[in-house]
């Protein structure tokens, strides 16, 4: 049986992927790996209103993935902690072996 302390560790890993769950949030941190920008600059390399861009980015900020600073009227994001890109890599790697073997289950019909 799970103890409490490993259960609410599971809950909060859980409630992180959940705030990254999203098109426009994976996109965004992709964009941030390469270093702090402006929700301006997130809002425009997104496509997307920045008003948009802005709820999905408090979220993120919310459940700790990012931060965020003011400067002046600019806001700033970053990555919090820049090994959430190494996950999104694993995820990735993840689809591309299933394409692999979804590649040989065609090529068997």
């Amino acid at each position: 049986m799970i103890d409490s302390t490993k259960a609410l560790v599971f809950e909060r890993q859980a409630e992180i992927a959940k705030a990254v769950a999203h098109p426009l949030r994976v996109a965004a941190i992709d964009f941030l790996k390469d270093g702090e920008k402006c929700v301006c600059e997130i809002a425009a390399y997104l496509g997307s209103e920045r008003s948009n861009v802005s709820r999905h980015l408090s979220l993120m900020v919310g459940a700790g993935v990012l931060r965020c600073r003011k400067e002046g009227l600019k806001v700033f994001y970053k990555l919090r902690t820049p090994c959430v890109a190494d996950f999104l890599s694993c995820v990735t790697r993840i689809l591309k072996q299933q394409a692999q073997e979804n590649e040989k289950l065609l090529a068997s019909l």
